[in-house]
C-alpha cells in the first residue's frame, strides 16, 4: 500500500518538476496535490561537500540531518577534530533518536602541529565510519570537519579517496570543513563553497551559545 504525501505549493502549475495531478484542487491561491515518496527520487545517493572560509558548513550539514530525521531517515554524524560537546549534541541525544552523533577529536581545536593523540582520534573515527557505512543501517552519514582532518594530515588522503571510489549507492554522504582537497571534490556530486564576506568575529565578538556552539 503506497503512502501519499500532501504538498501545498503556490502557483505556478508545476514545482520541482511535479505536474498538478487531476485530483488536485485550488483553494485561495494554493494548489494541493499528491505524490508518493518515491516519485522523482534517485535511488543512488549523493556525495555533498561544504567547504570554504565562511561560516555555515557544519550548520548546513546539521540542517540536512534535521530534514532527514523529519523524513524518518536514520542519520550518523562523525565530528572529526572537535572534542567540545556542542549544544546540538544534547538535543540529538535527548530528542532525536533518528540521529546518532560521535566525537573523534580532543578537547581543543587543532591550531598548530597535531599530536599523536589527534591522529589516533581521527583514525579511530574513520575506522568507525567505515563500519557504519558498511552496516547499511543509516540513510545519511555526515563527516563533519573531515577536510580539516585531511588538511592537518590526521588521515591519509589516498585512503579516503580509495574509500570514496568504492562507496556504495547509499547512504547520502556529507563532508564538511575548509580546505577540501581537489581529489575529494572530484568525487562529489555537489560542492558548495561558503565565502566570508563579513564576520562579526573580526570585531571581537566571541562564539555565542546557541549560535556558534
Amino acid at each position: 500500500m503506497s503512502t501519499s504525501v500532501r504538498i501545498i505549493c503556490t502557483v505556478p502549475e508545476t514545482r520541482n518538476g511535479l505536474r498538478i495531478s487531476p485530483d488536485s484542487y485550488r483553494d485561495e491561491g494554493l494548489i494541493y496535490f499528491h505524490r508518493t515518496p518515491a516519485e522523482n527520487q534517485n535511488d543512488k545517493k549523493m556525495i555533498h561537500i561544504y567547504t570554504g572560509n565562511g561560516k555555515g558548513k557544519t550548520t548546513a550539514a546539521l540542517g540536512l540531518s534535521l530534514r532527514a530525521a523529519g523524513a524518518g531517515l536514520k542519520v550518523y554524524i562523525a565530528q572529526f577534530v572537535k572534542g567540545m560537546v556542542y549544544n546540538e549534541a544534547a538535543l540529538i541525544a535527548s530528542r532525536l533518536p533518528e540521529i546518532e552523533l560521535e566525537l573523534f577529536g580532543r578537547d581543543c581545536f587543532i591550531e598548530h602541529t597535531p599530536e599523536q593523540a589527534d591522529i589516533e582520534a581521527a583514525q579511530a573515527g574513520f575506522t568507525t565510519v567505515k563500519k557504519v557505512v558498511a552496516s547499511g543501517k543509516f540513510d545519511m552519514v555526515i563527516l563533519d570537519e573531515l577536510n580539516i582532518a585531511l588538511y592537518y594530515r590526521l588521515l591519509p588522503l589516498q585512503e579516503i579517496v580509495e574509500w570514496l571510489n568504492n562507496f556504495p549507492d547509499r547512504p547520502e554522504l556529507i563532508i564538511t570543513g575548509r580546505y577540501a582537497p581537489p581529489e575529494i571534490i572530484e568525487k562529489a556530486h555537489l560542492v558548495t563553497e561558503m565565502k566570508e564576506v563579513k564576520h562579526y568575529y573580526h570585531k571581537g565578538v566571541e562564539a555565542r551559545k546557541g549560535i556558534e556552539w
